[in-house]
């Protein structure tokens, strides 16, 4: 078991775009896992990342502010702002610019944890980062939503705050309070939440993908541009940042990776309960969830990379 969770969990950009493709091609292989389902099995996703979680991931809080607030302010200004931008730019509809929001103002998930340690970079600011944004996204994530949005739809604050803390908070604190005072039996599962982790996405992906195909062919390349785009420019602004600040390569990719990547899962989520009547803002959330595990591979191979250059420069700025 524990083999297969491993090549899941490394193969997993591979599984999710071909369930992806086949659920936009051939629907009607995947419409048996329903919509009613996702929030379900985000909440599966969260309890694992709560398995996970140990007190010592919130030290770099205390350890290292100053680098947990950048990211903070980083993660919460730059996607919501590239997302309004690029909607704008593209003249979406209500409904894909909803959704496109949406992915902007959630926090980073646990995929990019994963992605900044294939790419050498420094988990922990990474992991603490996710932490932190995801214990602030049910004020930060409906409140900047509502902000952008207020002029064009209605947004659904309280009920986005509730699903929120339903769907992401309570899974990760049961999650992080049984690893707390059973560390010693979920030890033994954690060999297998890749593979329960990566089932739960994969199926969350066929059940927006599929139900919604029509609609996401209808778009033609469009809503593939901006998810693509949208992206792509956060890990450009998010590596550019930790150059402005002179940060360590470790730290650049931790940025640049946290930023680019989003809990896209969440906003598919957000889309159904926020907007009801906006059948296609679940849509970028589908597709972002596929790409931003392909770019991150991508991303992550090029940023290994570089760190065989930088290795010097790193242990030399981290001891100061």
């Amino acid at each position: 078991m524990k083999r297969v969770s491993e090549f899941v969990g490394k193969y997993m950009a591979v599984i999710v775009l071909v369930v992806a493709a086949l659920a936009l091609f051939v629907p009607k292989t995947c419409l048996w896992v329903q919509t009613s389902w996702i929030n379900y099995l985000l909440m599966v996703v969260m309890f694992g990342m709560g398995l996970t979680l140990k007190l010592s991931d919130f030290a770099i809080v205390f350890k290292r502010p100053r680098d947990i607030i950048i990211g903070c302010v980083a993660q919460f200004t730059i996607m919501p702002l590239l997302a309004f931008c690029l909607g704008k730019m593209f003249g979406l509809d209500a409904g894909l610019m909803a959704g496109v929001i949406l992915v902007g103002t959630c926090p980073g998930g646990t995929a990019s944890n994963v992605m900044t340690y294939l790419a050498n970079g420094d988990v922990a600011l990474s992991v603490g980062m996710t932490s932190v944004n995801t214990l602030l996204a049910p004020f930060l994530t409906p409140a900047i939503t509502y902000m952008l949005l207020k002029t064009t739809v209605t947004v659904d604050v309280m009920s986005m705050f509730l699903s929120i803390i339903k769907v992401v908070i309570v899974p990760i604190a049961l999650g992080f309070i049984i690893n707390r005072f059973f560390g010693k039996y979920t030890e033994k599962v954690t060999d297998v939440l890749p593979l329960i982790s990566v089932t739960a996405i994969t199926l969350i992906v066929a059940a927006v993908v599929s139900h919604n195909s029509e609609r996401i062919l209808e778009t033609g390349a469009l809503v593939f541009i901006v998810v693509i785009l949208h992206n792509v420019l956060g890990y450009i602004v998010g590596f550019g940042l930790g150059l402005v600040l002179k940060l360590p390569m470790t730290r650049k990719k931790a940025l640049a990776i946290e930023i680019g990547m989003q809990n896209s899962g969440l906003a598919t989520s957000l889309a159904g309960s926020a907007f009801p009547d906006l059948a296609m803002a679940t849509v970028p959330g589908a597709i972002f969830s596929v790409w931003h595990n392909i770019s991150g591979a991508l991303l992550a191979n090029v940023f290994r990379r570089l760190t065989d250059k930088s290795n010097v420069e790193d242990s030399a700025k981290n001891d100061v």
